[in-house]
């Protein structure tokens, strides 16, 4: 049962939030149905919401977007500097995404991070790069 399962979070968003204590639900004071509704509207930022959620519970749509224009934009500076580096010298690093909740821990990367980016795709070189602004 979820009541069981997630008490103390419950508990304390029950009372951080509505000021009730859980153990009116046990002595009948607190119908279920009261419990459901309260559970159900708990705010983001709650204790079960975390608990349910993990990381992911603190990030907000502006979040991920925000993210995604970080890696864009580093994306895009990399292809520049690629693009006119001279061609003989080594090839510049992609750049890391930003980790997003969910993601794997990059802690032990292998050795295709370089090679391949997000979603798995190939990553151009850099005279693929040269030939497409050229």
């Amino acid at each position: 049962m979820f009541v069981d399962e997630h008490a103390e979070a419950l508990e304390a968003d029950l009372l951080r939030h509505y000021g009730l204590d859980l153990l009116d639900w046990h002595r009948g004071l607190l119908s279920s149905r009261r419990l459901a509704v309260l559970l159900r509207h708990l705010p983001k930022d709650s204790a079960v919401t975390r608990e349910l959620h993990g990381e992911a519970a603190e990030w907000s749509v502006s979040d991920y977007l925000l993210a995604t224009a970080v890696d864009q934009l580093a994306e895009a500076n990399w292809m520049f500097a690629t693009v006119n580096q001279d061609e003989d010298t080594e090839p510049l690093d992609y750049p890391v995404p930003v980790r997003r909740p969910g993601d794997a821990d990059t802690d032990g990367e292998d050795a295709d991070a370089t090679e391949t980016g997000e979603a798995g795709r190939e990553l151009p070189d850099g005279a693929a790069l040269h030939r497409f602004f050229a």
